[in-house]
C-alpha cells in the first residue's frame, strides 16, 4: 500500500528541462541562483504578454484549462473600464493527496513562478499579489522567496504582496474560495457565480491562475515564443508537470514534453507494465482502460478524446491485483468529506453517491447500480462550487471504465480481489503531522450540535461558522449536527457563546459502532480504513 506522498517526491524529466532547470543543482533556487540559471526577465507590455501566451496556447494548468490569454484581455479591460488596479493571484493550493507538481514548483523554484506573476502585474499596473498556499513547506518557500526579491505587504508599497495560508482541503483550491479567503473570509467558495475577471480580492478584477501557469508564462517570456514550440507538440506545445502515483515503485512529478506517449511515463515511474486502468487528471479526472493508456499521449486533447483528463496532472495507475471498484469507493469517501457543507448537491449528494458504490460492491444488484447513477446525475451541475461535479464525473468514469468488474458485483458474488489501497489519500499521512497535513485539518474529536427545542433560527450561527452550518430556507439550520475541525474549532466556539437561544452546544463526539460488511477484504498490513464507512 503506498504511503501519502511527501510534499516533494522524486523528481525527473524526460527530454530537457525548462521549469525544472537547475534542480540537478540545488535543492532550492533562491533569488541568486534562479538568476544564474535563467538569466534576467525584462518586463513586457500587457498586449506583447497577450499576443505570447496566444503564440504558445498558453491554458490554465489548474484543471479548467483556461485560455490565459483571453483571462488577462478580460482584467485589462476591466480595470479600465471600472477606473482601478486589478490584483493578480497565485493559486498554489494543491489539495489533492495525488497532485504536487505545484508544491515542487513552489519548494523548489518559487522564483520562477514569482517571475510570471510580476510580469503580468507589471503590465496589468496592478498593485497586490496574493499567492495562496495551503502547506507548511511551501508557505515558508514562497515567504522566503518575497523577502529575498524584498517585497511585502506595508502600506505604501509599490507592490504589496504576500502569501495568503489556507487549510488542506479540497475546497480551498477553487478561486472563489481563495479569492473569499483573501478578503479575510472563510476559505470556502461562496455559491455566487461571478467572474474574477470582474470582481475578484477587494471587488477589484482578479487575475488568478494556477502556479505552473505562472511558471510557464516566465519561461516562454526569457526564451520566446518560436524556441517554447520547438518542445511538444505543435498545437499544445512546451512542456507538463505530472504527478505520478499509484501503483508504482517511484512515485514522481516529471516534467515532460506534451505528446510523449503515456505509457514511456508510466514506465519511468514503475508502474504495471498492463495497468488495469489508470486515473488520469486526479480525484475529478477520469479513468482509462488499458487499451487507451496504450494509445494516449501526453496531451490535454489526446486524453479528452480517449475519455481521460489532464486536469491538474495527476496520473495514477493500478494493477491486476486489486479492486479498482474498491479502489474508487474509498476516493468517493474521501471526496464526500472534503464537501464545504454548503449545499444539498454536495453535503447529501457525495455521501449517497458513496453510499450507492458500497451498495454495489456489497451486493446491491442492479437496483444500487441504477439508484448509483440517479444520485450522480441529480449532483451534477447543482453545487455551489465544481466539487461535486468533479466527483460525480469521477464516479460517471468509474462505472463506465470497469463493465467487468461492475458486473461481477452487481450480478455475481464480486471480483474476488482485495482492495490494495493504492491510491493515495490525505487521512493516511495525517496522523502525527505527516507529510503533507496540517494540523488544522485534524478533526478535534467535537461535533457542534442544535437543540431543537430552543432553536429560534436567529441565523447567527451560520454567520459565524459557515464552514459547518447553513440556514435552510426556513431561517433554521440545515444541519442537525455537524463534526468539528481543528481550523474551525475556535468560530464554533464563538458560535455556541453567541447564541441568543442557547440552542448550540460543543459535544464530544462517540466512535461509530462496527458494522459486518461484504466489501472487498484487505491483504495483512493494508489500512482497515480504506473500506470502512470512514470519513464518508
Amino acid at each position: 500500500m503506498n504511503a501519502a506522498l511527501p510534499d516533494v517526491p522524486e523528481v525527473r524529466v524526460v527530454g530537457l528541462p525548462q521549469l525544472t532547470s537547475g534542480f540537478d543543482l540545488v535543492e532550492r533556487l533562491d533569488l541568486a541562483m534562479h538568476l544564474k540559471v535563467h538569466g534576467p526577465l525584462e518586463p513586457m507590455g500587457g498586449e506583447q504578454l497577450a499576443s505570447l501566451a496566444e503564440q504558445i496556447s498558453l491554458k490554465g494548468r489548474g484543471g479548467a484549462g483556461f485560455p490565459f490569454a483571453r483571462k488577462l484581455r478580460a482584467v485589462a479591460e476591466s480595470a479600465i473600464r471600472r477606473g482601478v488596479r486589478p490584483v493578480v493571484v497565485v493559486n498554489g493550493s494543491e489539495d489533492e493527496p495525488a497532485c504536487r507538481k505545484d508544491t515542487v514548483l513552489i519548494n523548489r523554484a518559487p522564483h520562477l513562478i514569482l517571475d510570471g506573476a510580476l510580469l503580468v502585474a507589471e503590465a496589468l499596473g496592478a498593485r497586490t499579489l496574493v499567492v495562496g498556499v495551503t502547506r507548511n513547506s511551501t508557505e515558508a518557500s514562497m515567504q522566503a522567496a518575497l523577502t529575498e526579491r524584498g517585497l511585502t505587504n506595508r502600506r505604501g508599497a509599490p507592490l504589496r504582496a504576500r502569501v495568503q495560508r489556507n487549510p488542506v482541503r479540497m475546497v480551498t483550491g477553487e478561486s472563489s474560495a481563495l479569492i473569499r479567503s483573501a478578503d479575510g473570509g472563510p476559505p470556502l467558495p461562496p455559491g455566487r457565480k461571478v467572474r474574477a475577471s470582474d470582481s475578484g480580492v477587494g471587488g477589484a478584477p482578479t487575475l488568478l491562475s494556477n502556479a505552473e501557469t505562472f511558471a510557464q508564462l516566465a519561461i516562454a517570456a526569457r526564451i520566446g515564443a518560436d524556441r517554447y514550440r520547438n518542445t511538444g507538440l505543435h498545437d499544445e506545445p512546451g512542456t507538463v508537470m505530472l504527478t505520478i502515483s499509484g501503483a508504482v515503485a517511484r512515485p514522481m512529478v516529471v516534467e515532460v514534453p506534451t505528446g510523449v506517449p503515456l505509457r514511456y511515463v508510466l514506465q519511468l515511474a514503475g508502474a504495471p507494465p498492463l495497468p488495469q486502468g489508470v486515473l488520469t487528471g486526479g480525484y475529478h479526472g477520469k479513468w482509462l482502460d488499458g487499451a487507451a493508456v496504450h494509445d494516449a499521449v501526453v496531451s490535454r486533447a489526446s486524453l479528452d478524446a480517449l475519455g481521460g483528463a489532464l486536469g491538474a496532472g495527476a496520473i495514477l495507475p493500478i494493477g491486476p491485483e486489486t479492486c479498482p471498484l474498491g479502489e474508487s469507493l474509498r476516493v468517493a469517501n474521501w471526496l464526500a468529506a472534503e464537501s464545504a457543507g454548503q449545499c444539498g448537491p454536495c453535503y447529501l449528494g457525495l455521501p449517497a453517491a458513496a453510499r450507492g458504490l458500497a451498495d454495489i460492491l456489497n451486493g446491491g444488484g442492479p437496483a444500487a447500480l441504477e439508484a448509483l447513477r440517479q444520485v450522480t446525475k441529480a449532483v451534477k451541475g447543482r453545487g455551489a462550487c465544481k466539487h461535486p461535479d468533479g466527483s460525480a464525473a469521477f464516479l460517471d468514469s468509474t462505472i463506465s471504465a470497469f463493465t467487468d468488474d461492475l458486473a461481477a458485483h452487481v450480478l455475481g458474488g464480486g471480483c474476488g480481489r482485495p482492495v490494495a489501497g493504492v491510491l493515495p489519500l490525505q487521512e493516511e499521512g495525517a496522523a502525527g503531522g505527516g507529510a503533507g497535513s496540517t494540523a488544522g485539518d485534524a478533526p478535534t474529536g467535537q461535533r457542534l450540535a442544535v437543540d431543537w427545542t430552543l432553536c429560534q433560527g436567529h441565523g447567527l450561527c451560520a454567520d459565524i461558522v459557515p464552514e459547518l452550518i447553513q440556514l435552510g430556507p426556513d431561517g433554521f439550520p440545515s444541519v442537525a449536527e455537524a463534526s468539528v475541525p481543528q481550523y474551525s474549532a475556535a468560530r464554533a466556539m464563538r458560535a455556541v457563546r453567541r447564541c441568543p437561544a442557547l440552542a448550540l452546544r460543543i459535544e464530544e463526539e462517540q466512535p461509530p459502532a462496527p458494522r459486518r460488511s461484504n466489501l472487498p477484504v484487505l491483504p495483512p498490513g493494508g489500512s482497515r480504513r480504506a473500506l470502512g464507512s470512514g470519513r464518508g
